[in-house]
């Protein structure tokens, strides 16, 4: 595993997270050195869901409108249905997700969470995965679609639901630890 002792990485949710979508990533990045922050646009703690029920609760490090990409290496955006939706709604959240693709900065979504994406109006002419039922809107978003566990395409990685983790944690390290990407772009 790559060491990102020297990496800031920030994960952005909101409410509805798919528990171990920010759990398992969070872990890898961790364990690989990294200092993570979850960032939010609620100001205490964001829950998560398990499947389809209501599950933990986890502290918010920073507001979404006290935080910059400078202050950050890479993001990561986990999924669940209800998460990427909020994230969608709010301005300064879709405005931090574009400034990583400004800046050449790697980002790691999984399952709904490229949602965010098309929403930032970042994946045109990508390669991308995604849980298969916003495969479409992916594509007329103007990104090229597969269905594997895991791509990546110029610092963006994606993966398609939680039995993907285990390949999207090792490439989403790898990326956070090549850092900039050139072809990274908004």
């Amino acid at each position: 595993m790559p060491n990102l002792s020297n990496r800031n990485i920030a994960i952005l949710t909101e409410n509805g997270f798919e528990e171990e979508e920010l759990t398992s990533p969070m872990q890898a990045l961790q364990e690989a050195g990294a200092t993570v922050q979850i960032v939010s646009p609620q100001r205490t703690t964001v829950r998560a869901m398990k499947q389809h029920d209501w599950s933990i609760e986890l502290p918010v490090d920073r507001h979404i409108s006290e935080v910059s990409v400078d202050q950050f290496d890479g993001l990561v955006l986990p999924g669940g249905v209800f998460n990427p939706d909020q994230l969608r709604m709010d301005e300064q959240a879709i405005s931090f997700i574009k400034a990583f693709f400004e800046a050449g900065k790697p980002v790691a979504a999984i399952c709904h969470g490229p949602q965010s994406l098309i929403t930032a109006d970042v994946v045109r002419g990508r390669k991308m995965t995604s849980y298969p039922s916003i495969a479409v809107d992916l594509t007329n978003a103007g990104a090229q679609w597969t269905d594997a566990e895991v791509v990546t395409d110029q610092g963006l990685v994606t993966s398609r639901t939680p039995a993907d983790l285990p390949a999207f944690n090792k490439k989403m390290c790898e990326e956070f630890a090549e850092g900039v990407h050139a072809g990274q772009h908004a």
